[in-house]
C-alpha cells in the first residue's frame, strides 16, 4: 500500500472542513496510507514582500523536516491536470516508489527553496483557494484518483 504525506501549513477551523476532511481520510484508507502533517503558519508582520518572505522562510524550515519520497508542491504556477491525468500519475508513482508527499503552503505560498527541492509542481486551477478548502479538494481528488486506478464507480 503506498505511503501519501500531506504537509499542510496552517490549521483548519471549521467543522464541516474539519468533517470533510475526516470523510475523505476513512475513504482513502482502503487506497494508501494517507498522513497528514499540520504545521503552524508563521504570519508576516505586515504585508510587506520582506515580511512575508520572512514568514515563508521560517515555514520552509518547518515544511523541510517531513519531505520524503517523491515530493509535489500544490503550486498555482504548476502544471494543470485532469482527474484522469492525476490518477494516472498517482498509479505510475505507485509503480516507482512507496511514498509520495504532497504539500500545501500557507496563504502567502511556498518559499521558492522549497519548489527547488520538489520533483514536480501541480496546480489544481488558475484560480486561488483558501489553503484549508484545498486540503479537502485535494484530499477529494486523491480519492478520485484512487476510484479511477480501481475501476470504481465515482468519476463521472
Amino acid at each position: 500500500m503506498i505511503k501519501i504525506n500531506l504537509i499542510a501549513v496552517g490549521d483548519i477551523k471549521e467543522k464541516y472542513l474539519k468533517d470533510a476532511v475526516h470523510e475523505y481520510l476513512k475513504r482513502l484508507s482502503r487506497f494508501a496510507d494517507v498522513k497528514i502533517t499540520e504545521l503552524r503558519e508563521h504570519i508576516a508582520s505586515s504585508n510587506s514582500q520582506k515580511d512575508i518572505e520572512i514568514a515563508l522562510k521560517k515555514d520552509a524550515v518547518e515544511i523541510e523536516k517531513y519531505l520524503k519520497g517523491y515530493i509535489i508542491t500544490l503550486d498555482i504556477e504548476g502544471i494543470m491536470l485532469t482527474s484522469i491525468d492525476f490518477s494516472k500519475k498517482i498509479d505510475n508513482l505507485s509503480l516507482k516508489t512507496n511514498e509520495i508527499t504532497f504539500i500545501i503552503g500557507a496563504s502567502n505560498g511556498i518559499h521558492q527553496s522549497i519548489k527547488e527541492k520538489c520533483n514536480e509542481r501541480i496546480s489544481f486551477s488558475k484560480m486561488t483557494f483558501p489553503h484549508q478548502l484545498m486540503r479537502v479538494i485535494f484530499l477529494e481528488q486523491l480519492y478520485r484518483a484512487f476510484t479511477i486506478i480501481k475501476n470504481i464507480s465515482y468519476h463521472k
